[in-house]
């Protein structure tokens, strides 16, 4: 089983080289049929991208990729980048959790430090890689994503920076009046 799904045996662990064998005959059928509501589902996402970037956007130690011109996007995934002083993506996703948000670790952990690499390779050669892994927390994305609900996520981790980095919110006064419990989840 755990061949079929990339040789993941937990959430944080891969002990085996794997590949992705997941999809069968019928799923591919199935996907070609709802690709006439691709670009609907594609701007759904978007607004979900929008709503989160508009959140996000002046928090020191938050860092948001920016969409390069040129590019399409098909906003599968919003990764954010918590690299400040006192932000650890860690407690970002443990509070995340606790409000029954599941928020995902990506690109962690490196390749090169999966179990059935270690033998081989040093995750500590590829610092760059090993230091990006551990800040990157990627946020829940999907089409029919509320914005209410995009923006209680977004409170949830104002609140955790706010009570670890203090008032920097762009000059202005942060309150812990923060009221994401009204919002319907």
């Amino acid at each position: 089983n755990h061949l079929k799904n990339f040789g993941i045996t937990g959430p944080e662990s891969v002990a085996y080289v794997g590949g992705n064998g997941k999809m069968n005959e019928f799923q591919a059928a199935m996907g070609l049929c709802n690709m006439k509501y691709i670009d609907r589902e594609i701007g759904k996402r978007k607004r979900v991208v929008e709503r989160y970037r508009e959140n996000l956007k002046d928090i020191a130690g938050v860092t948001i990729h920016q969409e390069q011109k040129g590019v399409t996007y098909n906003y599968s995934y919003f990764p954010v980048l918590f690299d400040g002083e006192n932000i650890s993506r860690d407690d970002i996703s443990t509070n995340l959790q606790e409000h029954g948000i599941l928020a995902r670790k990506y690109f962690y952990p490196t390749v090169n430090s999966f179990e059935c690499y270690r033998e081989e390779y040093n995750s500590n050669d590829t610092p760059i890689a090993k230091s990006i892994s551990e800040k990157v927390l990627t946020l829940p994305l999907y089409a029919d994503l509320s914005l209410a609900e995009v923006d209680k996520i977004c409170e949830i981790i104002k609140e955790e920076v706010w009570r670890n980095e203090g008032d920097y919110f762009s000059g202005r006064q942060w309150h812990a009046a923060l009221s994401y419990d009204n919002v319907g989840f």
